[in-house]
């Protein structure tokens, strides 16, 4: 959560991303088109319309009230959604999971089946005696009220410590019977994992997650004594990949690989029950080289999943989050979508066009795919 900070990161990143250098200028034919005025702002009519119509799913939120005009929204747009908790004990509204549990429950309940939810466990219970066997018990539960899948979260591997001031990894094998469990019960495991590359350099001022890692000191790994390296903790979750080829992974923010699209190639060509959103990272799409990420995108539609990280806490207006989330998915699918010139986070980028057929994949046939039970209780 809170990480829609990171979609912010634009030219300090590209250099990470190998081969997949900065944008080159437009080539003649596209040069028009780079050279319109920029469309932004909420959806217009035809475009609203052209959205429902593929059945969208947001995959990848975190709603804890309940609203009217909210859920208006969700049924104009035709619109599901993956309801995530997270279990943060830097974050004043995610320290007490019981409160939020409820809320998330109670948003989920009263969304006329616009809404499932994605269940946790407390990382910070890790070292009781029966740290499993209560994860699970709380987990089945929730999957016995309808909970479609299970959030680990990115403080296993960069807070998390054992009793000897070690580091707790995601293949601990603590974490092995609820990963289990999750494949038993045929859910689906999110993996919030890692974070982007500049969480181990050095503060840089000018970076725009600068001021996120500075308020939350826990999660920057910069400087930390005896603290994992990122593909350390990509490591061991790929050792969780290759241990449980039944359980479908699906790695939040394009896995935490979102600087190397060939990296992330190299994990869908070799484990087939891995795919990734594209939460709070659409902007390393709109970097790539325009016929690189539609290329990318072809060659793995099918592993592709849409999401956006969008909130919409207790406490904040409905109104306020209505508008942040229907702009959201504006820009996004005029960029998915359409061959405009768009205006995101100071950038013009021009839009991919995928066919249709790509698109409904994206927004929709991934989605049921990989979290079955996801439209379950749908209206």
């Amino acid at each position: 959560m809170k990480n829609v900070v990171f979609s912010l990161m634009l030219i300090l990143l590209v250099g990470a991303c190998g081969k997949q250098q900065a944008p080159p200028p437009p080539a003649a034919g596209a040069a028009a088109t780079a050279a319109a005025a920029p469309t932004g702002g909420p959806f217009t009519d035809g475009e609203a319309q052209q959205f429902a119509a593929v059945g969208p799913i947001d995959t990848h939120t975190h709603v804890f009230q309940k609203s009217p005009e909210f859920y208006a929204m969700l049924k104009k747009f035709n619109l599901h959604i993956v309801d995530i908790l997270v279990d943060d004990d830097a974050d004043p509204a995610q320290k007490t999971f019981t409160k939020e549990h409820k809320d998330a429950w109670d948003f989920v309940h009263a969304s006329d089946g616009y809404a499932v939810l994605c269940t946790t466990f407390d990382p910070f219970k890790f070292g009781q005696h029966d740290f499993s066997e209560a994860s699970i018990r709380q987990i089945d539960r929730d999957f016995s009220e309808g909970a479609i899948a299970v959030k680990i979260w990115k403080n296993v591997g960069m807070e998390l410590k054992d009793a000897k001031g070690n580091y707790v990894m995601p293949d601990n094998p603590a974490f092995e019977p609820i990963f289990k469990d999750i494949a038993a019960h045929d859910r689906t495991l999110i993996a919030h994992l890692a974070d982007p590359d500049t969480i181990w350099q050095p503060p840089t001022p000018k970076a725009a997650d600068y001021g996120y890692y500075m308020e939350h000191p826990k999660l920057y790994m910069y400087g930390k004594k005896n603290a994992p390296s990122k593909q350390q903790i990509l490591e061991a979750r790929d050792h969780v990949l290759e241990a449980n080829p039944k359980l479908r992974v699906v790695g939040a923010h394009l896995g935490s690989m979102e600087a190397n699209f060939d990296q992330l190639g190299q994990h869908f060509d070799r484990y087939p029950n891995f795919a990734v959103d594209l939460a709070a990272r659409m902007v390393y799409l709109e970097m790539q080289p325009r016929a690189d990420i539609i290329a990318f995108i072809t060659k793995y539609q099918d592993r592709l999943i849409y999401g956006t990280d969008n909130e919409f806490d207790a406490g904040n207006k409905a109104q306020d989050a209505i508008q942040d989330w229907g702009e959201r998915y504006a820009n996004d699918w005029r960029f998915l979508a359409t061959n405009d010139t768009i205006l995101d986070r100071g950038r013009k980028v021009q839009g991919l066009a995928l066919p249709p057929s790509i698109l409904r994949k994206i927004y929709h046939d991934n989605a049921v795919k990989w979290f079955p039970g996801i439209l379950a209780s749908s209206h």
